[in-house]
């Protein structure tokens, strides 16, 4: 009897010993996933610290090996802000921006529910070719969207007005695919309920699927935001007179082949990313809400 108690008190010491095996090499995973995270984090932060740093160096510390400005002066802001025209390059990319997300969040979501809950001749065909369309590099599209935009069929030339930088991004064909693989979740039931009461079908998109939908167009609207305000490449073509660039366009100028003014190009680097801090801080939540739902869909 006494052997028997003596070998279940052992087993009973002997438990925790194994399990705590486990935990610790779960312990030790954690650290090793935080460190690599926190390095990351680091390479990822210390570009953008640098940046505004130097937005606050003089131009005489420009080249000098110390992170922090020695003399920290805001008069960079005050001349690119007063002596350049940087508040109407802002105002042009706040525009452009403004103008292609309201229009991709309309038409894109409106495809993508055409794509998700109608049946059509030509339904897949059609599918197919707008998402062949992905594979075409944005530099091979460059001519003819300035053959448009110089010779258009109505109007005047599209040249240096908004609608000639803002036009090949009102459509997306990304934002039809993320649309149409979220909205294929959208309860028919609550469709057909919809059309025994009467509602157009216009009316079922506007009122049940865009509501059911609005993380999905929350995240479009911030990455076509995002990425219209740093476009570059169009802007620059669609462009030929200083007050109708764009803020990517315009902030260029500051260097030339005498040199670089990196202090204000380090400033309006800076000013450029606030708008785009304030959209990932407010709207951070249909980021990763969008990103998440729309992957498990279709």
């Amino acid at each position: 009897m006494d052997t028997f108690q003596q070998n279940q008190r052992s087993s009973l010491f002997d438990r925790p010993s194994r399990a705590s095996s486990p935990s610790r090499s779960g312990l030790s995973y954690k650290l090793l996933s935080y460190a690599c995270l926190t390095l990351i984090g680091i390479t990822m932060v210390v570009p953008f610290l640098w940046m505004i740093s130097t937005s606050f160096k003089p131009k005489t510390e420009i080249t000098r090996p110390n992170f922090f400005p020695i003399e920290a002066t805001t008069a960079n802001y005050g001349e690119v802000i007063l002596d350049t025209d940087l508040p109407r390059w802002y105002a042009n990319s706040l525009v452009v921006a403004v103008m292609t997300t309201v229009s991709v969040a309309f038409f894109d979501s409106l495809s993508g529910y055409v794509f998700a809950k109608f049946n059509f001749p030509g339904k897949r065909a059609i599918f197919v070719i707008f998402l062949s369309s992905l594979m075409v590099p944005t530099e091979m599209l460059i001519i003819p969207w300035f053959i448009m935009s110089s010779q258009p069929i109505i109007g005047g030339t599209w040249v240096d007005t908004y609608w000639g930088i803002a036009f090949p991004g009102m459509i997306t064909a990304t934002g039809i695919f993320l649309m149409r693989q979220f909205m294929q979740g959208v309860p028919d039931e609550l469709l057909d309920a919809g059309r025994i009461d009467g509602v157009s079908e216009f009316g079922l998109f506007w009122r049940i699927a865009v509501p059911l939908s609005l993380p999905a167009i929350g995240a479009l609207c911030i990455f076509n935001f995002l990425g219209n305000w740093n476009a570059f490449i169009w802007p620059l073509i669609a462009t030929t007179r200083s007050e109708m660039m764009t803020l990517p366009v315009g902030i260029q100028f500051f260097s030339s082949e005498a040199g670089s003014d990196w202090n204000l190009i380090m400033t309006g680097a800076t000013l450029s990313v606030v708008p785009l801090l304030l959209i990932v801080v407010f709207f951070q939540r249909y980021i990763i809400e969008g990103i998440a739902l729309t992957g498990l869909k279709g």
